[in-house]
């Protein structure tokens, strides 16, 4: 196709948008619609990610060594337990500052300590895991290290943790594959409606030897203009719409605080790929409703 033909038919494309402005607004609400409802539900997905690994960093391990044990065995322990791949973080906690904090955390009943001989207390390693869904398998190998009396784990919590954590990703997986269906079929109809209005027209085009890409390169370029329009205008509202609910969270309360809450995204740092993401996938939901509406008005 010569370049000249090409700039008449974008041209065309993009005149066709202001020449059928009811069909275009109708289109171009119903993208900005759904690009919003999408941005929202990819961004508090985002978000719940951010809550759900806050909550998994706040589950350790516990990992206990009863009995008096020499400083070689508990550097075989630190060196066994950094050497787990699922390990993200290892604190030794001394039977002798446990003693300590135990005092203090009884200290009305102090003179009971006096009559203990030993410190009951043992040395104990907290190891905050990476992944909390191989919580158990970490467990049960820490539990072979030689010189580790004990662990405990939340295994409960962990498991409960992990089954909702996959059945948030599935909803939101769902949802945002119903939006994109329900996006693609009502532009599908919009666009269909623009098309059957000037179906005259390419019935005229195709009789005098019009080319099916001749014909459809407009409404192409008109869908993908629409979407490129829905797509920013869905970005301005899901800055305006989340930032409010940022800051909503982000004030001085202490429960949002407690569940990671203050730790939401910042819109700032994810501006561009919003704008970016809205715009490309406003633009091929625009062009895929063009292409599937065209197709039966082009065979003549």
């Amino acid at each position: 196709m010569r370049m000249s033909n090409f700039n008449y038919l974008v041209k065309r494309g993009v005149g066709s948008v202001f020449r059928n402005g009811m069909m275009s607004i109708a289109s171009f609400f119903v993208l900005l619609v759904s690009l919003l409802l999408i941005g929202l539900s990819v961004l508090v997905a985002m978000d719940i990610g951010v809550i759900m690994s806050n909550i998994e960093e706040k589950n350790e391990i516990s990992v206990y060594v009863y009995g008096d044990v020499d400083q070689t065995t508990l550097n075989h322990i630190t060196d066994a337990l950094n050497e787990n791949p699922n390990r993200l973080n290892v604190v030794f906690y001394s039977k002798e500052q446990a003693w300590e904090d135990k005092k203090n955390e009884m200290s009305e009943y102090k003179e009971l300590f006096d009559y203990l001989t030993e410190n009951p207390m043992p040395h104990t390693f907290r190891v905050t895991v990476k992944d909390i869904s191989l919580i158990s398998e970490t467990a049960e190998e820490f539990s072979t290290i030689e010189g580790v009396e004990k662990v405990v784990a939340p295994y409960d919590f962990a498991s409960a943790l992990v089954n909702i954590r996959s059945t948030l990703t599935i909803i939101a997986g769902a949802i945002l594959i119903v939006m994109i269906a329900t996006s693609i079929i009502i532009i599908y109809n919009a666009i269909r409606s623009s098309v059957f209005s000037r179906s005259k027209e390419i019935n005229i085009m195709k009789v005098v030897g019009a080319t099916n890409s001749f014909v459809k390169i407009p409404f192409f370029i008109e869908g993908m203009f629409i979407g490129v329009a829905a797509g920013a205008a869905s970005w301005a509202i899901t800055k305006v719409t989340y930032e409010a609910l940022v800051q909503l969270f982000r004030d001085d309360i202490t429960i949002w605080r407690i569940f990671g809450l203050a730790d939401m995204i910042q819109f700032d740092t994810v501006t561009w790929y919003v704008l970016a993401a809205n715009c490309v996938l406003g633009a091929l939901l625009g062009a895929i409703g063009t292409i599937i509406s065209t197709g039966k008005y082009v065979r003549v």
